[in-house]
């Protein structure tokens, strides 16, 4: 069966909701797909991923190498938008067995080495994982997903991974469960099991594991062998990865062997992806939430003594001055003499509107997404789900960027719409439209599958025109650098787990952690925005509008300042200038969306606030 994605998950809600009456105490998982069982001698075919490296940013085809390919050729799995955005290039792969029967099989070819880059395999949508020993502790597993295809060892040789040996976990099922039962008919009114009508039961894969070895094949022995032929491995009396005996030479052929192994497991199929999505370090995640609460309690404390008191009191002297004699009016000073200049059009009103719109859409598009995600409707079960999500959001949310653009164009020009056209056309293709285009000409040059192939880069520019296009100087600048600190305050330890989900291959699914950052951080940059308006307009310096944008949009600065810190101090495998061009290239463009949703949140709090602080003062 076919992954069970977004638009399919959401009717599937609601179906289980209709029939929730009948069974209020049924459990059921939400997020990605329903089990796929396999009866005893069913074949199982794993699929290949693109190779990827942690030294290189730039993934490849798997057969960009010549492995060894199915007897029927390669085919290409179905693929979403997102994975191809992703850099995913799922394949059909050589690697078939049965369930329940462990197999030794042998494959010989010639294959030249990759530096440091891994390979990806997938079964029933499960990356295969694998358990190394934590050099400081040995007590301790280490898991990552893929394996390398080699190793350089102390004598300067490189050495393949020829033997993998794959671990099959299984859960036998008892009975077809009522979700099921509801997905396999039109009105779920009917009890039908799958594989082809039988009764319910079978197994489940509930983890794929493997170990790698590098093992010295006797080539004679395989020669007469074809490609499924079992053979009596040397690995099969143990495979140690730290042993290694398969070196590379040049115009010499490999002989490529596996060993698949059936474990049944107590896993349940629900649970079978929570040794990807394990989250680590709860506790710091905690601690920081608590941290920003406080920020946002001291910053909310501050803005309430300005309403409720400062402004207030100065609003009343206002008022008593203003009937009494001029010499006693000359006392006024503050913000009180700039009311008849705060909503004067700034400079470059046109970028001010742009800047606004995208960040409004940009942030739109994280708050739908994150709640989307955080309900379970882009499991990592549905592979690319999220990016494709985040791109149809974008998408969609231009509507709103001109919208939000035009609006405050309309407002700086004191009800003048003249030149709103160009206003809304800006903000459609202001972001990221130039950066991507670069980033990815970098990538088509390189080869990489991390390149949009050309028909669908066409495809999302014919997308982007016509669903995103919209139908329709402060006190010192150090200060508003200095405003973005809290803001980053809120984020950057949520940033270390994003960065490391982005660049060094990990699973995060934390959705829920960061709405809650994402909550906090537009509280943060709402407050800071307003009280630098404040202090600005105190000074009597009426240019609020920029200042308002980028004293909570520095916040940009940080997080781009943390991206140089993450290449120098824990991205130590990151090689060659093109990896390092596409890291800062990338960066670049996350602290230009941060910059912009967290500006777009001050400019409006500022908004907001003015016009309440100036809706009842009487000009003369």
């Amino acid at each position: 069966m076919a992954p069970l994605c977004a638009s399919t998950t959401i009717t599937f809600l609601l179906i289980l909701l209709i029939h929730s009456v009948h069974s209020p105490a049924a459990a059921f998982y939400l997020p990605g797909s329903y089990p796929q069982r396999y009866r005893p001698g069913d074949t199982l075919a794993a699929k290949v991923n693109s190779l990827t490296s942690p030294s290189s940013k730039l993934p490849y085809p798997y057969y960009s190498l010549p492995f060894c390919t199915p007897q029927d050729g390669v085919r290409h799995a179905a693929e979403s938008l997102g994975e191809l955005l992703l850099g995913d290039r799922i394949e059909t792969s050589p690697y078939l067995f049965s369930m329940l029967n462990n197999t030794t099989t042998p494959r010989a070819h010639q294959v030249p080495h990759r530096r440091r880059h891994q390979v990806n395999l997938l079964l029933d949508t499960l990356p295969v994982m694998r358990y190394v020993k934590n050099p400081i502790a040995p007590d301790v597993l280490l898991r990552s997903t893929g394996f390398p295809i080699g190793v350089r060892a102390d004598d300067g040789e490189y050495y393949v991974y020829n033997h993998h040996k794959l671990t099959v976990l299984v859960n036998k099922q008892n009975g077809t469960t009522r979700v099921e039962t509801l997905m396999a008919t039109a009105d779920g009114s009917e009890l039908m099991g799958f594989n082809g009508g039988k009764e319910g039961g079978g197994y489940t894969v509930v983890g794929f594991e493997v170990v790698p070895c590098s093992v010295d094949h006797d080539l004679a022995a395989v020669k007469d062998k074809n490609m499924y032929d079992e053979i009596a491995s040397k690995a099969a009396a143990g495979c140690d990865p730290s042993v290694v005996g398969m070196r590379v030479h040049d115009n010499r052929s490999l002989v490529f062997s596996y060993e698949v192994t059936f474990v049944e497991s107590s896993i349940g199929w629900p649970s079978r992806w929570d040794a990807y999505l394990e989250i680590g370090g709860a506790k710091v995640h905690w601690f920081s939430i608590l941290n920003s609460i406080v920020v946002v309690t001291f910053l909310a404390a501050i803005v309430l003594v300005i309403l409720l008191r400062t402004v207030r009191r100065d609003l009343a002297q206002y008022e008593e001055l203003g009937s009494e004699s001029g010499a006693q009016a000359d006392e006024l000073a503050g913000w009180k003499l700039v009311a008849g200049d705060v909503f004067r059009e700034p400079n470059h009103p046109v970028l001010l509107c742009v800047l606004v719109g995208d960040g409004v859409r940009i942030l739109g598009m994280g708050v739908v997404t994150i709640i989307f995600a955080a309900l379970g409707f882009m499991s990592p079960a549905c592979r690319g789900a999220l990016i494709t999500g985040m791109l149809c959001f974008y998408l969609v949310l231009g509507v709103a960027a001109g919208y939000i653009a035009v609006a405050v164009w309309k407002t700086i020009r004191q009800g003048d719409i003249a030149g709103w056209k160009s206003v809304a056309w800006r903000a459609s293709f202001a972001f990221p439209g130039v950066g991507f285009a670069v980033l990815n000409c970098v990538l088509w040059y390189n080869g990489s599958t991390g390149a949009v192939p050309f028909l669908l880069f066409l495809f999302i520019l014919l997308l982007w025109f016509f669903v995103s296009v919209p139908a329709a100087q402060c006190s010192p600048w150090v200060f508003v650098a200095v405003a973005g600190t809290l803001p980053f305050g809120t984020l950057f330890i949520e940033l270390f787990f994003i960065m490391s989900s982005l660049w060094l291959g990990r699973v995060s699914y934390v959705f829920g952690f960061l709405l809650v950052v994402l909550a906090l951080l537009v509280t943060v940059c709402a407050e800071v925005s307003v009280v630098l308006t404040y202090m600005g307009l105190c000074v009597e310096d009426w240019r609020w509008w920029r200042r308002a944008f980028f004293a909570s949009g520095s916040v940009a600065l940080y997080v781009l300042g943390y991206a140089v810190y993450y290449l120098v101090f824990d991205l130590h495998s990151l090689a060659g200038p093109v990896s390092a061009a596409l890291y800062v290239g990338y960066s670049l463009l996350m602290a230009l969306a941060v910059m912009l949703a967290t500006g777009a949140v001050g400019l409006g709090a500022s908004f907001c606030f003015v016009h309440y602080l100036f809706s009842t003062v009487e000009l003369d």
